[in-house]
């Protein structure tokens, strides 16, 4: 308890952690910004089914997206270790290798993305007015699929370089850029969901291009000369490569439990399904936030081999994500009803996501431990392991869903809930195998 005490008072890795999770945690809050102006504007609309279909479509397009956020997770770690041993040719070779696999990714992607949809569509069982919807906002949301793929890329490079800045830069304009457009297609120009989908279509791709103008800068800061040699050699990618298999799956198990959410509450109806999506915005609004305080762990102490500054790092970012939980937590407890009537005024949809309100509260409390253990794996490059715990919360929560079902909604929160709660358990777990074994500067290349 003294050396956490110790390590809590020591002032300096405060400014540390802080000056890179600031401007993370502003530029993330501006992420679920753009799913609750899509639901304060389509939600005002005068039908539920408006509203889903921004729900439903969304869904299937974040489950491409993120699926591939190993292209931002693994780039981070492998940066945030160059960065630390001060090696700027190798900055550069990951920055160009994140940016050949994220367009690699957008062309498979786009060729499976249309099968894919038919497949998921055909699941949900929507009405034909939902469906009709959801097919159309899908359809135009790919064209921003590279520029998607690109921003992760290099929002995962900026932060291993220890460069907050950059990303939000990128991530304001990306997401202001989309609420402003928002409201002109929407409610300006009443292109209805079509709108809300082009308004995203032209925001990601202004995005990816600052970023891309926003490395000549950084690079600067980081001399070296980029070894296009090495680019040709397998063993040079072969690390990158085997971190983003795991993250891949892990995030692919991830997603797949918000699309089960997605599918289930579109079995309940319209209406279900609109207001599990607002709750949703609220547990992005938590998760990105705290993703931000993650974000400051690890990497740099990790690749200076610097144990000491790990501990503090661990301690002054785990103290404040609690304090950050705890606030969420009293916040949706207590103005959750603010909340709800700010995204739609849709009778039906504010009753039934005020029934559920008590469950949006206790996630922040539940989850903020997956999200500061997986800033922590990240940091260190042990996808292997985030991907194992991933699977093992998942292995015990999909039995307990389906157990459930005959509780409706309540019983997909609980799942949700347990799934929320296993995954922290079972990453605390194997962190503490590893902190036995003194693993944390085995990095991923040797293990």
């Amino acid at each position: 308890m003294s050396r956490l005490l110790a390590a809590w008072r020591h002032a300096p890795t405060h400014r540390r952690v802080w000056a890179l999770a600031a401007p993370m945690i502003l530029s993330n809050l501006s992420v679920p910004l753009v799913a609750l102006v899509d639901s304060a504007v389509i939600g005002h609309l005068p039908h539920a089914h408006q509203l889903a279909s921004v729900a439903v479509g969304g869904s299937l397009y974040t489950l491409l997206i993120w699926v591939m956020g190993f292209l931002r997770m693994g780039t981070t770690g492998f940066a945030a270790q160059a960065t630390g041993r001060q090696d700027g040719g190798e900055l550069r070779q990951i920055l160009l290798q994140g940016l050949l696999l994220a367009l690699g990714f957008a062309l498979l992607l786009s060729m499976v993305a249309l099968p894919l949809k038919g497949v998921a569509l055909q699941l949900m069982q929507p009405s034909a007015e939902l469906d009709d919807l959801t097919r159309e906002y899908f359809h135009t949301r790919l064209f921003g699929l590279p520029a998607a793929l690109a921003s992760y890329a290099l929002i995962g490079w900026f932060l291993g370089a220890q460069n907050a800045r950059a990303p939000l830069a990128m991530l304001l304009t990306t997401n202001l850029l989309n609420v402003a457009l928002d409201l002109w297609f929407v409610l300006g120009l009443e292109w209805g969901v079509a709108g809300a989908a082009r308004a995203s279509v032209i925001a990601e791709w202004s995005g990816a291009l600052l970023g891309l103008a926003l490395t000549r800068g950084a690079l600067r800061r980081h001399p070296g000369q980029l070894n296009t040699q090495a680019l040709r050699r397998w063993q040079n990618w072969r690390p990158l490569m085997a971190v983003n298999r795991d993250i891949f799956i892990r995030s692919l198990a991830l997603q797949l439990v918000f699309f089960l959410v997605t599918v289930q509450g579109t079995r309940l109806g319209d209406a279900t399904v609109a207001a599990n999506a607002l709750l949703l915005n609220g547990l992005l609004l938590t998760a990105h936030a705290l993703d931000g305080l993650a974000h400051a762990l690890s990497g740099h102490a990790i690749g200076a081999g610097n144990r000491d500054e790990l501990r503090r790092t661990l301690t002054v970012a785990g103290g404040w994500s609690l304090i950050a939980s705890l606030g969420f937590a009293g916040f949706f407890l207590l103005g959750g009803h603010l909340f709800i009537q700010l995204q739609t005024d849709i009778p039906a949809v504010r009753e039934l996501a005020l029934a559920y309100m008590p469950y949006l509260a206790a996630l922040p409390l539940i989850a903020v431990w997956s999200y500061l253990l997986d800033g922590l794996f990240i940091g260190a490059t042990r996808a292997r392991e985030m991907r194992n715990g991933m699977l093992l919360a998942l292995a015990i929560a999909l039995p307990l869903g389906w157990l459930l079902q005959g509780l409706g909604n309540h019983g997909l929160w609980l799942a949700f809930l347990a799934f929320m709660l296993s995954r922290g358990i079972c990453l605390g777990l194997i962190a503490r195998g590893l902190q036995r074994r003194q693993a944390w500067f085995k990095l991923a290349g040797a293990h």
